[in-house]
């Protein structure tokens, strides 16, 4: 049964209409616009069905073995099955896969290794760190005091001379290396050396590019850092929610950083839905999508360079593009509106440099609905075309229609 037809026949279509209205509408919406957005994925139909089960009625307090309520044997049984299935796809002696997202698996790993007050070095928020780097805005900026370091704003690259300087002048008790909009694979290797160097921690949000590790299409940041925190939806195709990796030594605080520090009962369908996508990751068919994730990005990369659009560090190692629509005239909220009228949906973000703003765009959704590189070149053209105005309106509206129509993210 499909999912539109689930929505338009089931219960609750009968019960709720106002609301079976909307999700049909969502989902209306999901499969006739193309989803650049970076951060979001279709998860497969099983891992929907897993999110929908009976576990979503069950309280979970606590680990497996280890329960604050009764009747929790099958839930243990998930859980498990869960946390085997994350070690094994990422070579990680412990996982934990309770956090509710990754923003909570940030706040585990600062709470098992810091305490108010500690000094940490990340990514500036201006060069494209998350909330969780030290935003005033969030817990982190409230609680640590952050230090940024930047990319550098002719390559577009992380400033490993000024990471190494920061280090040595501020001696940080935690190192973070991750971003919200890094095109590139960061090399693990270095945060890991300058970490040693100045008795740091090394924590690395790998919220984005932890799909394409899966898929053996990234590198692996579990060999370098103490911790690394992960998103399981973005490439990753999963449930919304988070995860943590670590070694043994660390596993106790970890946990107990998870519950009953930062959080309370698990949600056991999310922890279910996350063993489905980590038994999906595993397969051969996983590790193709990944590699074709990237192979969609760096032709959408070059189309929108050939479009005349200024691209981030030249191109991507990654699902992800950063790019300046600025010499096509055109300021990031005019681009992002003009493209989302025509059923292009994309972010705006921090450029190199910290100071203007552009667009980002991802891959790994359209890649799910099975495009390839001849529909990333089209795109890219679409882009263009759009944002220089010789294409808009019901027009580019109706050649978006076509494309998805093609390519269905459930179809049946």
């Amino acid at each position: 049964m499909s999912v539109a037809h689930s929505l338009e026949t089931g219960v609750l279509r009968r019960q709720d209409p106002e609301l079976a209205e909307i999700l049909t509408g969502e989902l209306e919406r999901q499969s006739t616009t193309l989803q650049l957005i970076a951060a979001e994925n279709f998860t497969s139909p099983a891992v929907l069905a897993a999110l929908g089960s009976p576990l979503a009625n069950k309280y979970a307090e606590g680990y497996p073995g280890a329960r604050h309520h009764g009747g929790c044997e099958l839930a243990d049984m998930a859980e498990r099955v869960a946390v085997e299935r994350a070690k094994a796809l990422f070579g990680a002696e412990h996982a934990n896969v309770q956090p509710h997202s990754g923003s909570s698996a940030v706040l585990a790993a600062y709470a098992a290794l810091l305490r108010p007050g500690d000094t940490v070095l990340a990514l500036g928020l201006a060069h494209g760190g998350h909330l969780t780097h030290g935003s005033p805005a969030n817990f982190s900026g409230r609680w640590f005091d952050f230090v940024g370091y930047g990319l550098d704003a002719e390559t577009g690259l992380v400033d490993h001379d000024q990471v190494r300087a920061l280090a040595h002048r501020h001696r940080p008790k935690a190192i973070v290396c991750g971003s919200t909009a890094y095109p590139r694979h960061l090399d693990h290797a270095f945060f890991r050396e300058v970490a040693d160097e100045v008795g740091a921690h090394l924590i690395a949000d790998a919220a984005h590019p932890i799909g394409l590790v899966a898929g053996g299409a990234a590198p692996n940041p579990v060999p370098y850092a103490d911790i690394v925190c992960a998103t399981t939806h973005k490439v990753l195709r999963g449930p919304r929610g988070g995860m943590i990796l670590c070694g043994g030594e660390l596993a106790e605080r970890v946990d107990r950083a998870v519950f009953p520090f930062t959080q309370g009962g698990a949600q056991m369908h999310t922890v279910a839905a996350k063993a489905v996508a980590f038994g999906e990751a595993a397969t051969p068919a996983f590790s193709v999508y990944a590699h074709q994730v990237v192979a969609n990005a760096r032709v959408l990369a070059a189309g929108l360079a050939a479009e005349g659009l200024a691209v981030s560090t030249g191109g991507t190692d990654t699902h992800l593009i950063t790019a300046d629509p600025a010499p096509l005239g055109v300021d990031e909220r005019t681009a992002r509106g003009r493209l989302a009228a025509a059923g292009l949906v994309l972010d705006c973000c921090a450029l190199p440099g910290g100071e203007a703003r552009g667009l980002r765009l991802g891959t790994a959704a359209v890649t799910t609905q099975g495009m390839g590189e001849r529909e990333m070149a089209w795109i890219a053209g679409l882009l263009g075309a759009v944002l220089r105005e010789e294409a808009g309106g019901r027009a580019a509206r109706d050649r978006v229609r076509e494309l998805t129509g093609r390519f269905l993210p459930y179809p049946g």
